[in-house]
Parts: C-alpha cells; structure tokens; sequence
C-alpha cells in the first residue's frame, strides 16, 4: 500500500481529510506541518509497521480521543504545547480571549494577568510570550494540570507563576485582567458521551453551565484594580446569560466577541 491508498484507508475509517494526514504523519515520525510530503511522496510505498501504526492511531482517533492527546501536543498562539489527558486540548477560538486580554493590557507599563483554570497553561504561556513585562499567574485547582502547566513553561523559557486554587479561593492580590476559560457545559449535556478521554471537572459547570462563572464574575472584582478586566470564555448560546451576570455584579462596558465562526464566545467586562 502506498501513501495516498494509506490516506484513502484512513477517510474509508471515517477520518477527515485533515486529520487523516496528521495521523499518518505521526506514524511515519514525519513534523505534523509537513503535508506538502505528502503529496510529493504519494506513491511511495507504506511499511506494514508503519501502516498498523496508522490504523492504531486512526482507531484512537476513532473513539473520540482528541488528536493532541494523540500525537502527544498542540500549536496554539505559535508556541508548542505538551499536552495530554491532565488537561483539555486548547482550542483555536481561545486565541480570541487571548487578544483581547492583550489588548485590555495596551499602555500598562508591567500589568499584571491571572489566569483562572489554566489547564495546559495555553492562555498564561500566549499572553507572556506575547507581553514579556508583564506578570502572569496561573491559578488551576488541578495539581496534575498545574504540573503540566509548569512542564510547557519551562520547555518555553517563559516565566509565569502558578498556584493551587479552586477558583480565586486562596488567591491574593489585585490584577488588571482577570482571564478564564472555565467548564461551561451543562452537567447532563448528551455530548458529554464523547468526550469520555478529557478531565470531566474542565469540562461541565452545573444544571446550566454557568455554576463557575458565576464564581468568577461574584469574586473577580474583589481581585481586579479599579479599570481592571475581567474577560471569560464560555458557551454558544451563553453570551446574554454571562453579560447579565457581569452587569449585576456592577461591571461596566460590557460586551462580547466572537470567535472565528462568528459566535459570541467571549464575554467581558470593565470593573
């Protein structure tokens, strides 16, 4: 079997396109970014190991497991993330939040970031890669996450700090902004079903998916500088919810963004 009849296997598995590649690419220890050899080496021939190390992966795949557990990292805001099953694979919309986090630090000479639920340390790492005055906390309740975390900013010679927190329990100080992308899924939410292989605690937040937000937004001001902003990441359908939340606590300019699909993805505000 060649390379593309390899490819054509994986799409007759019930693979994307895309993600047929990438698998195939880990298995012949080829960089995941290197599709042009693909196509330049279509009919070069496949080794037996080598394809029953595609179809292994591809079965992985098949059962819902994230392709960044897989293939063992993620690119996310151009820097290279260890990730596996400690931690949630971190999307591309995040990038969104981490814009706009650096936009709300414009202007601020060393201003001063807290990321709630770090996860993988996605948010915390882009937003110092990106600002190298400013001074980054992670906060995560996860030790297993904050280990990963740690893990990614030392492979990345950037230096944030990280603490043990649920929320903003034991965390101390003020901040300029406030970032977070929390659980937000509701608890009894059939695509829970799938997503058997992620951390269940990163992923679902009460009744309705707003039980962690609401620990935010009640909490957050008591740790943000006056003009500071707290900015959150949450659900399809859960921007008008989470901007009335933030409203009642007595934040000002309240909106939201969106993300690259053009939904409401991101909401925030001004203490």
């Amino acid at each position: 079997m060649n390379v593309a009849q390899c490819l054509t296997r994986g799409q007759v598995l019930g693979l994307p396109r895309l993600e047929a590649q990438i698998l195939f690419l880990h298995a012949m220890g080829r960089s995941l970014h290197d599709r042009a050899w693909l196509l330049a080496h279509d009919t070069d021939e496949v080794l037996p190991a080598q394809l029953e190390a595609f179809e292994a992966l591809a079965q992985r795949r098949l059962q819902h497991e994230p392709v960044a557990y897989i293939v063992g990292y993620k690119e996310f805001f151009g820097l290279r993330l260890t990730i596996d099953k400690r931690v949630l694979d971190p999307r591309p919309d995040t990038e969104v939040l981490v814009e706009w986090a650096l936009a709300c630090g414009e202007g601020l000479e060393r201003p001063r970031y807290l990321d709630l639920g770090t996860g993988s340390g996605a948010i915390a790492l882009a937003l110092k890669s990106q600002l190298p005055a400013a001074e980054v906390l992670a906060v995560d309740c996860s030790a297993d996450a904050l280990s990963l975390a740690a893990q990614n900013a030392h492979n990345l010679a950037l230096h944030v700090s990280f603490q043990q927190s649920h929320w903003l329990s034991q965390v101390q100080g003020k901040f300029n902004v406030l970032v977070s992308n929390p659980p937000y899924i509701e608890d009894h939410d059939p695509h829970l079903a799938e997503l058997t292989h992620e951390p269940l605690q990163a992923l679902a937040s009460g009744p309705d998916g707003l039980q962690d937000i609401r620990n935010i937004v009640q909490n957050g001001p008591n740790h943000l500088e006056v003009g500071g902003w707290l900015l959150i990441e949450h659900g399809w359908n859960q921007a008008a919810a989470v901007r009335a939340l933030l409203e009642k606590a007595g934040f000002k300019q309240v909106q939201s963004k969106f993300d690259l699909a053009g939904i409401e993805r991101c909401s925030g505000g001004q203490k």
